[in-house]
């Protein structure tokens, strides 16, 4: 009986409530926990079966004034995009609470209009061909230099960290600042391995795409190698470097930030340099399952 009613519409479900209503109450509860063993439709029956008892007949929802009839919308495709962009970790009862929404909703434009999953506790689209080309150039190359946000590293350590001043926002010139700073790191710290060609690893975030950033990174003289759109699992910064910093400072509190950016920086310092190529190599072995899954998620 329970499995069938799974099977059941709102409506057949609200149906079936109105008859147990006639029943005796010792008979609805025997007959209640026998029928609805979901305690979701335990809940909902609840609800309407004290409708039914103070005289209802309509097992319909009411007429939502004001609401349109689908929330399907252009308009609440784009807001919930935008909402995801900005937080990838983002959860359906947030983005629900924010548009005033349901989460069934939601979750039907973020999966079938956004194209979007959960990977790794983070929405990404589904764009396998891009990630199995990206992958097999990476594959093919040998990466230089990863870069995340404003900080760059590579396979010996971390060449340059950049701590955004309070009330700076990170934009195209701001970022074209740090490529330049990066490569002048790259001369000085790592000699001889400009004219060898560095190959420079980067997510494709709007900083980064920005046209000032564009030209700012052709003038460094870095290849670019292409990553496709939301793919932390190929990565090294996101699933690797960064991701270790933060269990380490997990739980901690810092009285400035001076002490923050000390702790920070002495997490990395302590680090030998195979940490750091450990973490590259790491992404070529996830290069080749993606490869081999026909460019599917990877979880770290």
């Amino acid at each position: 009986m329970s499995a069938e009613s799974s099977n059941l519409s709102n409506i057949e479900h609200r149906a079936v409530i109105k008859y147990f209503v006639k029943k005796t109450p010792k008979e609805i509860l025997k007959t209640w926990y026998q029928f609805f063993r979901n305690l979701r439709l335990v809940y909902d029956g609840q609800k309407w079966a004290r409708l039914f008892q103070q005289g209802r007949e309509s097992c319909e929802d009411d007429p939502r004034p004001g609401r349109p009839v689908t929330v399907v919308t252009e308009e609440n495709v784009r807001k919930i995009e935008k909402l995801v962009l900005a937080d990838r970790r983002i959860k359906l009862w947030q983005i629900a609470e924010e548009l005033q929404i349901s989460k069934e909703r939601v979750g039907e434009i973020i999966h079938e209009h956004m194209n979007m999953r959960k990977i790794s506790a983070r929405w990404s689209p589904c764009n396998g061909r891009k990630r199995r080309k990206a992958a097999e150039e990476i594959q093919g190359s040998k990466v230089g230099i990863e870069a995340y946000g404003d900080n760059f590293w590579d396979s010996e350590g971390v060449l340059l960290i950049d701590y955004l001043p309070t009330g700076t926002t990170m934009n195209g010139q701001y970022y074209a600042n740090l490529l330049a700073q990066a490569r002048e790191v790259v001369i000085q710290k790592r000699r001889g391995k400009l004219l060898r060609g560095v190959l420079f690893l980067q997510d494709n975030a709007s900083v980064h795409t920005a046209r000032v950033s564009r030209q700012a990174l052709k003038d460094t003289g870095f290849s670019e190698i292409d990553h496709p759109p939301y793919s932390p699992d190929l990565a090294p910064s996101d699933y690797f470097l960064f991701s270790n910093l933060k269990k380490e400072l997990r739980g901690r509190r810092f009285v400035d930030d001076n002490q923050m950016k000390m702790t920070v920086e002495s997490h990395f310092d302590c680090k030998e340099k195979e940490y750091f190529l450990g973490g590259l190599k790491a992404l070529y072995t996830t290069c080749e399952k993606c490869i081999s899954l026909e460019g599917d998620y990877i979880e770290k």
